[in-house]
């Protein structure tokens, strides 16, 4: 099923760069391939080892690929033209693409801001009178609305993240380490993410595993928002937050999900500032339903903040798919109009630096009358009793 969605959605991409008046998209990203073409590797560009998805206006798409990668590609995609690469000789991969694109590709697009700099450069050098057309706003329009396939993939995310979440809570204890949490959250989820994987076809590419560096601070460090896990020791009253937007994610499908939680007893003034982020984001997820702008939720959200004596710097929320940021996004100046299918994570979020912060986040989908939670866990002002 995924992989004709993917065979379905390169087609539509056909039609898109027939008109924008484009010969031939070079596709880079590993999520735009991944949602073209259905697979996505193990080594990326990271490690000097490019992919490409080419999609032609005409005629069958070509996958170029690293040697190693290119069994369990093949084995992956509904893609038929697998060409591959080595790390030296004439296999190399400047001199695959150069064969592929021949000596007058016609016009060429690629997502601007997601070419890495080594492909960017090669263009320069082997095509030094080629403009370079940027496809990224078609491609991303596709991408907006997500198909009930997709929606579906997403709530067992959700259902991933909510076990990673349980784990974590139960984890929590006065004179726990920071890392000993963040443990049990890599363990819930990847259990979790097991239980919706099947050893056979596609599915057996796909790894249960979580992973990626916890995102979690704990006591005044709660005002940093993106310190890892470390060897802190929770304290009496601390406040402790999870942020899961690096790790809540399966078959590359990515959400946001944040919780705070406070050993034993918390503060009059964190609970203000708690309860303050709790509202602002229930204020915004109330204003999500079709026909109203992208801002306006951020707005909702702000007026809540205001009304209650904070400022904030935070976006209000940020489509998500297979990218950690997608388009539109929550926030003031996005006049985007918000359709039935578009999938969002939403955050409350104030920081009091070097003291604490105040912080929650869920993913939705917008529905034909609102919005449908995507994660699910309470919404409350959450005290840990050890």
């Amino acid at each position: 099923m995924m992989l004709d969605q993917a065979k379905n959605r390169s087609k539509e991409l056909q039609r898109r760069l027939i008109d924008e008046n484009i010969d031939i998209a070079i596709l880079t990203d590993e999520s735009s391939i991944a949602y073209l073409a259905g697979f996505w590797g193990y080594l990326s560009v990271e490690f000097g080892r490019p992919t490409f998805l080419i999609v032609r206006s005409q005629g069958a798409p070509t996958v170029i690929t690293p040697a190693m990668e290119s069994e369990m590609v093949s084995a992956m995609t509904w893609v038929e033209d697998i060409q591959s690469w080595e790390d030296s000789g004439p296999k190399r991969w400047e001199n695959v693409l150069g064969h592929v694109l021949g000596d007058s590709p016609g016009r060429v697009g690629i997502e601007k801001n997601a070419l890495p700099a080594i492909v960017r450069n090669w263009f320069d050098e082997q095509y030094p009178d080629l403009k370079l057309e940027n496809i990224s706003r078609p491609l991303s329009e596709m991408r907006t609305i997500k198909s009930p396939e997709e929606i579906a993939v997403m709530r067992e995310a959700g259902s991933i993240a909510a076990a990673m979440m349980q784990a974590a809570e139960a984890a929590l204890a006065e004179g726990v380490q920071e890392y000993e949490a963040a443990l049990a959250v890599i363990q819930a989820g990847t259990r979790a993410a097991a239980g919706f994987l099947t050893p056979k076809g596609w599915e057996a590419f796909i790894s249960p595993m979580i992973h990626n560096l916890q995102i979690m601070q704990s006591g005044p460090d709660t005002s940093m928002v993106h310190r890892r896990a470390s060897t802190r020791k929770l304290e009496k009253g601390d406040p402790v937050y999870f942020c899961f937007c690096n790790m809540a994610q399966f078959k590359l499908y990515k959400l946001g999900f944040d919780r705070m939680f406070f050993i034993q007893e918390l503060s009059d003034e964190a609970v203000d500032v708690q309860q303050a982020a709790i509202d602002a984001q229930q204020a915004a997820i109330a204003a999500i339903r079709p026909g109203v702008t992208a801002e306006s939720v951020a707005q909702a959200a702000n007026q809540v903040y205001a009304e209650r004596g904070y400022e904030t710097g935070y976006r209000t929320g940020r489509s998500i798919g297979m990218s950690y940021l997608e388009a539109p996004e929550l926030k003031t100046g996005d006049k985007t109009i918000l359709k039935a299918g578009m999938t969002f994570a939403v955050d409350g979020g104030i920081s009091v630096d070097g003291r604490l912060g105040g912080r929650i986040g869920d993913s939705i989908v917008v529905t034909e009358t609102g919005c449908d939670y995507l994660t699910r866990y309470p919404r409350d002002i959450l005290i840990v009793e050890r």
